[in-house]
């Protein structure tokens, strides 16, 4: 008997839960439910005997991952994977799997809602600005990048695209503008919205130097995560620019002193909410489940990110 593990701090909606234990019954395994846990402790018991576990934001570092006997694959049901060890579930040839495409439309709404609020002041009457004629910047060209672009096209807005991975000529097919570096990314957007995955190369390399060629009236928005930041810089940008703002679903390690300095020029959500819709939340759920099925009946290890 194949027996799979939901484990989530944050759990899923109750619709999506349902159809992945349904999903997961339907095809002969028997589900495990670990919701609103408050200790690893509690991750490590329940983790010890199943086979497949699907995580949200829940931390799967190595110590997790020595106590767990039987597993075969981990899922994120998201995009981003950095709160799994991926170097020792490899060790222990642990499949670990992401569901990318599944947030994007949430994570793209999002981006236009956080903007449209804070450069409409933030809804508390005072002037604003408007979005058409201006430039936006997508820093990767991903699932989330393609639907910002169409967001900003509605918008009236001229969209920019920088990703060294994905071809000029599929940007440029999307009505997108590719640029050959992130440095010009930056030094032709009035705003720039970050899409990057946080990886050892990309780990604070959000960085003084980049953004302080952005234009007059620069907002940065941050809804991917927030290693990526270089924070002192940030803080040395607002410092020294009274025009340079940064809004994001992350709230940086450095709050207080955004709090403390920068009242008016910042925004950031009470909790990382890019995945947080209804939609998204089933998406993600469905097709961790579809996959762990897959990949335990037919081997299938197409969105495996541990190779």
């Amino acid at each position: 008997m194949t027996h799979v593990l939901i484990a989530t701090t944050k759990p899923f909606a109750t619709e999506a839960k349902n159809n992945m234990i349904s999903i997961i019954e339907q095809a002969g395994f028997t589900p495990h439910l670990l919701e609103s846990y408050t200790s690893q402790d509690d991750l490590k018991k329940e983790i010890a005997n199943v086979d497949a576990v699907i995580i949200r934001s829940d931390i799967i570092d190595k110590e997790i991952i020595d106590a767990a006997q039987n597993l075969k694959i981990i899922v994120r049901a998201g995009a981003g994977y950095d709160n799994v060890d991926i170097d020792a579930a490899r060790e222990k040839n642990i499949v670990v799997m992401n569901t990318p495409g599944q947030n994007a439309n949430a994570v793209a709404e999002l981006v236009f809602g956080l903007l449209v609020f804070f450069i409409r002041g933030q809804f508390t009457g005072l002037a604003g600005s408007e979005l058409k004629g201006k430039n936006i910047g997508i820093q990767a060209f991903g699932n989330i990048g393609k639907i910002v672009a169409k967001i900003a096209q509605g918008f009236g807005m001229k969209v920019y695209a920088f990703d060294p991975y994905v071809s000029h000529e599929k940007i440029e097919n999307e009505g997108v503008v590719s640029l050959e570096t992130v440095e010009e990314l930056y030094e032709t957007c009035q705003y720039v919205s970050l899409h990057i995955p946080a990886t050892p190369k990309t780990k604070e390399s959000i960085n003084y130097a980049l953004l302080s060629r952005m234009p007059k009236n620069a907002v940065l928005i941050n809804t991917a995560r927030k290693e990526v930041i270089h924070e002192d810089g940030v803080l040395r940008l607002m410092k020294e620019r009274t025009d340079f703002s940064y809004i994001s679903d992350i709230a940086p390690s450095q709050k207080d002193a955004f709090e403390a300095d920068y009242a008016g020029r910042f925004f950031f959500t009470p909790k990382k909410l890019g995945a947080q819709t209804a939609e998204a939340n089933t998406n993600a759920g469905i097709a961790a489940a579809n996959q762990i099925i897959d990949y335990i009946t037919n081997e299938n290890t197409t969105f495996q990110v541990n190779k």
